[in-house]
C-alpha cells in the first residue's frame, strides 16, 4: 500500500477537509482509486514489512567473541582464534562486531558515579609514562592516581613500578592524605588485585592477599569490566589530567626532582575548580573527610610494604631464629626463607609460600623427623636405602633431643 496516499489523507485531516472534498475528488489528487481513500480514512494502516534476518558467517561465533572480550583479547587475536574453529569470515566483521558491542555495552555503563561523600574512591595507573630531564636522560615511570568519588579530591603519586607491594604503599599514603577511608574502592583488571588465572566471564576472583588488605584497611573492593571506562569515569579524566606532565620535560634533572613536580602538580589540580561540583576538590574534602572510614593503626598499615626480616639456611638446612635452629627441606640450603610467629607457632616462609612450621618450645635444636631423613640421605647417609635411613633416625632421635 502506498505511504505517500496515507500521508497526504492525514494532512487532509488535520486541514479539516474531509466534510467538504468528496472521496472521489481526494483520490484524483492523489492519484489513486477512490476505494483506497476509503480504506485509508476508515482507519486502515498498510502492514510493516518484515525484515528478513540474513545469515551471518559471524553468528555462531558471537558468544565465543563476546567471552573473549571480556577477559581482555584483542579483535585480532579473537579473529586468529575462531578461525581455528572454523569461522570463514574477514576479519573486518570481526572488527566491527567487537567495535559495536563495545560500544553498546558503555552505553550501558554510563550512569556517572555521584557518590555521597566518604563512600567510594577509584583507583587506576598512569602507565609507562616517558619524561625527559635536562641532561636528555630518558624516564619511564607509572603514575598512581586515586580519587574521592564525592569531592573529587585526587592523590597522585609517582612510581617506577606497578607492583602489589607499591600498590599497598600508594593506596595508604592516599588514605592518609585524605585522613580517612572510603567504604568502597572500584578497580579495573590490573594483576594486582584481580586473579586472572581463576577470574571467569561474570564471575572475578580477587587475589588472595589484596582480599585481606582490604579487610585489615577496611574497604569494600568493587572490580568493573575493561572497556567500561564510564563506570570509573573520574579517574579516567584523571588520567588525561595527569598527560599535562609533559610540559615538565627537559625542566628536571633526577627522579627525586620529577617527585617533587609531581607532588606539586597533585596540589595544583586538587585548588582548580572542577567541572563537575564547581568547587575546589580541596575545599570539598573539609566535608566528605568526616563521612570516611578511620586510618587503621600504623602496625597494620606497615604489614603489607615492610619487607619481613630474611634467614639464610645453613648447610645443616636449618635457620637460626631468636638463639633457636629450626630445621626446613634441603632444597632451600644456602637461601633465604622469611619468618612469622604467632603464640604457638614459628612459621616459615620461602619467598610467599608455606615452608614449614615448628610448635614453639624451649629446645636449641627443632627439627622435623622427615628433614632428618633428607639431611641424612643429602650428605652422611648418602647411598643408603630409604628404609635404612629411617630406622637409623627413629633410633637416634633421642641423640638428637640430647644434643
Amino acid at each position: 500500500m502506498r505511504q505517500d496516499v496515507l500521508n497526504e489523507i492525514n494532512i487532509f485531516l488535520r486541514g479539516g477537509e474531509k466534510e467538504t472534498m468528496s472521496k472521489a475528488a481526494m483520490a484524483r489528487i492523489m492519484g489513486c482509486d477512490p476505494r483506497t481513500v476509503k480504506r485509508y480514512l476508515e482507519g486502515y494502516e498498510p502492514k510493516k514489512k518484515r525484515k528478513i534476518l540474513k545469515k551471518s558467517k559471524l553468528d555462531k561465533f558471537k558468544e565465543t567473541i563476546i567471552s573473549k572480550l571480556e577477559i581482555g583479547c584483542t579483535s585480532m587475536a579473537i579473529f586468529k582464534f575462531i578461525q581455528k574453529d572454523g569461522y570463514t569470515g574477514s576479519y573486518s566483521l570481526v572488527a566491527d562486531f567487537v567495535q559495536k558491542h563495545k560500544e553498546e555495552q558503555i552505553k550501558k555503563a554510563t550512569i556517572r558515579f555521584e557518590t555521597a561523600p566518604g563512600l567510594q574512591a577509584q583507583v587506576d595507573w598512569k602507565e609507562n609514562l616517558k619524561m625527559i630531564s635536562k641532561h636528555g636522560e630518558l624516564f619511564e615511570v607509572n603514575i598512581f592516581l586515586m580519587v574521592l568519588g564525592y569531592s573529587r579530591t585526587k592523590f597522585v603519586k609517582l612510581t617506577s613500578d606497578k607492583t602489589q607491594k607499591t600498590l599497598f604503599k600508594c593506596m595508604n599514603e592516599a588514605f592518609k592524605y585524605f585522613g580517612g577511608v572510603p567504604k568502597e574502592i572500584v578497580f579495573d583488571n590490573m594483576a594486582t588485585v584481580v586473579d586472572r588465572a581463576n577470574s571467569r566471564i561474570g564471575n572475578v576472583k580477587l587475589n588472595t592477599k589484596f582480599v585481606q588488605y582490604s579487610k585489615d584497611i577496611g574497604f569494600n573492593p568493587i572490580t568493573c569490566r575493561i572497556y567500561r571506562p564510564q563506570t570509573k569515569g573520574k579517574v579516567e579524566s584523571l588520567a588525561k589530567l595527569v598527560d599535562r606532565l609533559q610540559v615538565y620535560n627537559h625542566e628536571f634533572e633526577t627522579y627525586e626532582e620529577l617527585e617533587k613536580i609531581v607532588k606539586m602538580f597533585m596540589k595544583e589540580i586538587n585548588n582548580e575548580i572542577s567541572q563537575g561540583t564547581n568547587m575546589k576538590p580541596i575545599e570539598r574534602l573539609e566535608k566528605e573527610t568526616k563521612y570516611l572510614l578511620p586510618l587503621p593503626n600504623q602496625e597494620v598499615l606497615n604489614a603489607y610494604t615492610t619487607s619481613p626480616k630474611e634467614y639464610k639456611v645453613s648447610k645443616e638446612s636449618m635457620i637460626t631464629y631468636k638463639g633457636q635452629k629450626y630445621s626446613v627441606p634441603t632444597y632451600l640450603i644456602g637461601k633465604s626463607v622469611s619468618v612469622k610467629e604467632t603464640d604457638e607457632y614459628i612459621h616459615i616462609y620461602y619467598i610467599t609460600n608455606l615452608i614449614t612450621k615448628h610448635k614453639k618450645s624451649k629446645k636449641f635444636l627443632n627439627y622435623h623427623k622427615e628433614h632428618i631423613v633428607d639431611i641424612l640421605k643429602s650428605d652422611a647417609l648418602k647411598g643408603y636405602k630409604d628404609n635404612e635411613i629411617e630406622e637409623f633416625v627413629n633410633n637416634h632421635l633421642s641423640d638428637y633431643d640430647e644434643l
